[in-house]
């Protein structure tokens, strides 16, 4: 009998899996030491020592599993949670909390475009992950353990429970594979439990319309607020800067988004509410849609950022039913689809039929380098091009640069081209179609951008939770095609210059749409009561926590630097 050479044998696999294992945990080495370094010694560091010692261990039993089919699928279910944390935090530098996962998740829709961006970050991801497929799956020969799920099912528990209590911090550098199952078994925990139940309908009697055309909100995509020439001298062009014949423009500066980030934004825009009311106003409340129905507008939504009928920032079936046309521009090349919708948008302006219309632009979301044609191109020097002309935007980071200084001004160039071109000419092709047509149209954006002008590393533009203020800082324009002004306008562009937020134009657009807004939706555009100009990063505040508020102050955002391009560029229409 070769009792050597059964010793080694049984010794192999186990002694492979635990070296792969290993391995795996030293994928996050520079985590680990910035979490140690800014515990100190102290009870924190002890608990998060132990958190992570139970949930290493947690590992090591599900590689030892002895049942061949459950350990597959254990192998399976923490390699995706890896992929899921190491593709989110490689790519964005920050920490997975669930906020950040609520967002995520809200943003699945760009996976796409997130891999075209970043394959080299998902190749890493998936690369240690496949570390710990390996390392799990390996049989472990009659070291196998019967019950060695427990283990790992109830470190998965407690690490939910840690995040729950925590308000969804607290996983920082521990192994990667649990959080994010735990934050999905929170989400779906959260779902279960939540007071549910169908919308309410609309119960309200309208007036007629104070539009007598069309009512429209554009919603455009990644636009910070400084970078236009309506609210800086230095900003580019908008189209909106000089007076258009038969047309009102009230320019209310530099607003407040509802949150820095899309999804949260637009269900704002969407749903109302105040900064007090706005998640249960998403959750129960009707939409835009309902009401604008009600009022006997077609609805009708313009989309420039999806593809093939892909729902996006938080939108649901259920919503989607309430949208009699929903237009999507499949076959548009990419820098193409802001002047496409500026063209439709003018063609149903005189279509004779009274309709709400609602659009979601391609915008400036980056990546920027390659969303305008060469032509268009005044402001240099430029980042490398051709590189991601079919890609619309992501939910992550600027990406496709370090995010030094340098690659900084190259980027903050295209995006001026981007603006110019997806603004500036949307505005061109849109507003001496509009005179005449008695539209009231409410321009945004849904969040703003952090262009690193001071130099900062780190390559971040919005969706942070350790916000900027340039992230919430979006422009706000009314144009009105109608006369005389059907609501003070004027006045309340004066009086709320730099001063104004998102959560008033859901109540302005009820106003127009011959409604009386309720307090649940908070003052109008024109209601002189000030605003808080604050926005949210935790638009999914959840876990018994509440949202907090940053606030924008205009004179104290960045300046789009001079400095960035070779020489002083004219302003003109692109």
């Amino acid at each position: 009998m070769d009792i050597a050479g059964h010793a080694r044998r049984a010794w192999r696999w186990p002694a492979a899996k635990l070296l792969l294992l290993a391995l795996y945990l030293a994928f996050d080495h520079a985590a680990i030491a910035e979490r140690v370094a800014s515990l100190d010694l102290s009870a924190a560091l002890v608990a998060w020592a132990g958190l992570y010692a139970v949930l290493a261990l947690a590992l090591a039993a599900a590689a030892f599993t002895h049942n061949h089919a459950l350990r597959i699928a254990l192998a399976a279910a923490l390699a995706a949670g890896s992929v899921m944390l190491h593709s989110y935090e490689w790519a964005t530098g920050s920490p997975l909390t669930y906020n950040a996962f609520e967002t995520m998740f809200a943003s699945r829709g760009d996976a796409g475009d997130a891999m075209s961006q970043h394959g080299t970050v998902l190749v890493r991801a998936v690369a240690a992950a496949a570390v710990l497929f390996v390392a799990l799956a390996l049989p472990p020969e009659r070291a196998g353990m019967r019950f060695g799920w427990v283990l790992p099912a109830g470190a998965l528990l407690l690490l939910a429970a840690v995040l729950y209590l925590r308000g969804g911090e607290g996983a920082r550098a521990l192994p990667a594979p649990f959080s994010p199952l735990a934050q999905l078994g929170i989400m779906a925990a959260l779902e279960l439990t939540e007071e549910g139940g169908p919308r309410r309908p609309v119960e309200q009697i309208p007036r007629p319309p104070a539009a007598p055309g069309d009512i429209v909100l554009v919603v455009d995509e990644s636009v910070a607020a400084n970078y236009l020439d309506i609210n800086h001298p230095d900003g580019v062009y908008s189209g909106l800067a000089s007076p258009q014949p038969g047309l009102s423009i009230h320019n209310y500066g530099i607003a407040a988004s509802a949150t820095n980030c899309s999804a949260g934004s637009n269900a704002v825009l969407r749903f109302g509410g105040t900064r007090a009311s706005y998640r249960r106003a998403a959750r129960h409340e009707p939409s835009i849609w309902a009401y604008a129905r009600r009022a006997g507008f077609r609805t009708v939504y313009l989309d420039g950022q999806r593809r093939g009928g892909a729902l996006q920032n938080l939108m649901t079936e259920e919503e989607r039913a309430e949208i009699d046309d929903f237009v999507q521009l499949d076959a548009t090349p990419v820098y193409e689809r802001d002047h496409r919708l500026a063209a439709l948008l003018a063609e149903r302006l005189r279509n004779g039929t009274r309709e709400f219309i609602l659009i979601n632009k391609v915008g400036a979301h980056f990546p920027v380098a390659d969303k305008f044609p060469e032509n268009a191109a005044r402001y240099t020097p430029l980042p490398p091009r051709g590189r991601m002309a079919s890609i619309i935007d992501i939910a992550a980071d600027a990406g496709g640069h370090g995010g030094t200084a340098a690659e900084w001004r190259l980027y903050r160039n295209a995006y001026r081209n981007t603006i110019a071109w997806n603004t500036g000419g949307f505005f061109d092709r849109l507003l001496p179609h509009m005179a005449g047509t008695g539209a009231v149209l409410i321009y945004t954006a849904d969040h703003g951008q952090d262009l690193h002008e001071d130099g900062r590393p780190g390559n971040s533009t919005h969706c942070m939770d350790d916000a900027r203020a340039e992230e919430g800082a979006v422009p706000l324009v009314v144009i009105e095609a109608v006369g005389d002004d059907i609501l003070p306008w004027q006045d309340g562009a004066v009086r709320h210059r730099n001063g104004t937020s998102h959560y008033r134009v859901f109540s302005t657009l009820l106003t127009l749409l011959g409604y009386t807004p309720d307090p649940l939706h908070g003052p109008t555009l024109v209601d002189p009561a000030p605003d808080p100009m604050t926005f949210t990063p935790n638009y999914f505040a959840a876990l018994g926590r509440e949202p907090h508020w940053r606030q924008v102050e205009p004179e104290a955002l960045a300046s789009p630097p001079r400095s960035d391009f070779a020489a002083e560029i004219v302003r003109t229409a692109p």
